[in-house]
């Protein structure tokens, strides 16, 4: 008997000019134990076909047209007690981002044993040891112990981890997985796919894993699933759709796909559907370009960053983690240096050691022959802030939400740079132009644009200052394939044009090997291997990069 079944599904939402339509007569099949994979572009309904079934799509948008059955029940048109009982009970969601998934104020174990008792008829402390037995299954070390901390104390693999632990709590038969290694690097990635593919065989789940990342796709799923503008365009056995395709989107869609075992100069764009809104690297630069100097840009030496782990007022009973442990490495002028990592490996406390915004413990930080350091004078800091920038991993929580676009990236001008507000005004004019989105969209507001545009409105806050050098921290990994290659494109022509230095932060391993010159491999802390990239591509070395290479999923393009 079929698990779940979509037929002919609408989803609409009315607006004052009338309603947009987000899904149109969608079909999905999941059978016991079957992992069903949804791709698609940003906007291409597949999050909403996901919300449908769970019930939860926002008003005033519904359910227009279709009907959603679970096994034998029709469940696509339940009033909201009788949906909220389904909910957790039968079908479970593991949602993206498992730090606004979880309550910030509450323990992990106190909403695990929540939503225990809530679907289950058990005590207190028999809820509690489910739990812990829960937390113990999707390889939470020391789970007696960890139930009583709470979400800001895990890392992101793990707080992926007690979600998932969420969502089984209630024993369902199906779960639908939202993006939930989007953010993830490729060891934690590659151990959460293998709990949800154990789950999928011993217990018969049916599994719905919605995801941008085709690796995904071809390592775990059995059916997949292509949607394109709210309708679906390609359905079939993974190995068929991926490997022979029928439709032209999907065979755009594949192209975009960064190859993991070559390097290209450009990564391809998907011209299905039309164009694609152009970049101006003159119109962004105004005619600037960083100058070159023969040395190494960044030097940093014997880097060394300690975290509190246990408070106390007696200096000598305080207990510290080692976040970043002696690391050293240059960045040359015009290079594209990447580091690379698993979670808490110490990538991102680097970069904002880099960028002083975090303190020394330990080593220093050249930038173009000159210490820097948060101790520095505001003078000093000031300048070094001009000529670096940051581009973030989410755009949207990067973006302050209560300010206009315009006003965004004519701040960092306003604070550190002498220009007039006419100057200001004609400059952030310019950078909307360059990046594609036109001096209107600076009357905006962040929630008005999709990921990929407002991660554009990101590059041009970066550049707003014409910066020597710019971190990027994992800044395509929240967006899909066709997005993705638009922003990465953009940075290989601001490095390439306009002589910049970058970092390069990211777990998407063949990205890093399209985007880097030279990459640094961190593994609690420690530098364990540095080398060209191609090199440490074809010849790595050092074990830890074996085995990260080993676990990356394996999608080839050609």
């Amino acid at each position: 008997m079929t698990l779940l079944s979509v037929e002919n599904l609408g989803v609409a939402y009315p607006t004052r000019r009338g309603n947009v339509q987000a899904v149109t007569g969608a079909n999905l099949m999941v059978e016991p134990g079957q992992i069903h994979g949804l791709v698609g572009e940003s906007g291409a309904g597949k999050s909403t076909l996901g919300a449908a079934i769970m019930g939860l799509i926002d008003a005033p948008g519904g359910i227009t047209d279709g009907r959603i059955h679970l096994r034998d029940q029709s469940i696509g048109g339940l009033d909201k007690a009788a949906m909220q009982a389904l909910r957790g009970a039968k079908i479970s969601m593991i949602f993206q981002d498992p730090l606004t998934a979880l309550n910030p104020l509450l323990t992990v174990g106190d909403q695990i044993v929540e939503t225990i008792r809530q679907h289950l008829d058990l005590r207190e402390d028999e809820a509690r040891g489910k739990a812990i037995a829960l937390l113990d299954r999707v390889g939470i070390g020391d789970a007696d112990e960890r139930i009583d901390q709470y979400p800001h104390q895990f890392s992101g693999g793990m707080r992926q981890r007690v979600v998932i632990a969420l969502a089984l709590c209630s024993e369902p038969d199906v779960i639908i997985a939202d993006e939930p290694t989007t953010a993830l690097d490729v060891s934690i990635q590659a151990q959460i796919l293998d709990l949800v593919r154990e789950l999928a065989r011993e217990q018969q789940v049916g599994v719905i894993l919605i995801t941008h990342d085709m690796g995904v796709i071809a390592e775990i799923t059995d059916v997949v699933t292509v949607m394109y503008r709210g309708q679906v365009v390609e359905t079939g056995p993974t190995a068929k759709v991926l490997g022979n395709p029928d439709h032209d989107y999907t065979r755009a869609l594949i192209s975009a796909v960064p190859p993991p075992n070559r390097k290209m100069h450009r990564f391809e764009l998907i011209s299905y559907g039309g164009g694609l809104p152009k970049v101006n690297i003159d119109e962004l630069s105004g005619g600037w370009t960083a100058p070159l100097s023969d040395g190494p840009l960044i030097v940093a030496q014997s880097l060394t960053k300690l975290f509190v782990q246990k408070r106390s007022l007696i200096p000598s009973r305080r207990r510290y983690f080692t976040a970043v442990d002696d690391v050293s490495f240059d960045i040359r002028a015009g290079e594209v240096f990447g580091l690379v990592g698993e979670s808490g490996s110490g990538k991102s406390t680097i970069a904002r050691m880099i960028a002083a915004l975090y303190s020394l413990d330990g080593g220093s930080v050249h930038f173009d022959g000159e210490a820097v350091d948060r101790g520095s004078s505001a003078t000093m800091l000031n300048s070094y802030r001009r000529q670096i920038q940051m581009i973030f991993q989410d755009p949207f929580s990067s973006l302050n939400p209560r300010m206009r676009v315009d006003a965004i990236i004519a701040e960092p001008l306003r604070h550190l740079s002498d220009l007039s507000g006419d100057e200001v005004t004609r400059r952030v004019d310019a950078l909307l132009e360059g990046v594609g989105l036109g001096s209107a969209a600076g009357r905006r507001f962040p929630h008005e644009f999709s990921g990929g545009q407002r991660q554009r409105i990101s590059v041009a806050r970066a550049l707003a200052t014409r910066p020597r050098f710019l971190i990027c921290d994992e800044p395509t990994s929240a967006l899909d394939v066709s997005v993705q290659a638009q922003i990465l494109n953009i940075l290989k022509d601001l490095q390439e044009q306009l002589n910049l230095t970058m970092l390069f932060i990211s777990h998407d391993l063949p990205v890093v090997r399209q985007m880097c010159d030279r990459v640094g491999v961190l593994r609690n802390g420690k530098l364990v291997e540095l080398a060209d990239t191609e090199t440490l591509f074809e010849a790595p070395q050092h074990a830890y990069t074996k085995e990260l290479l080993r676990l990356m999923p394996r999608f080839r393009t050609g």
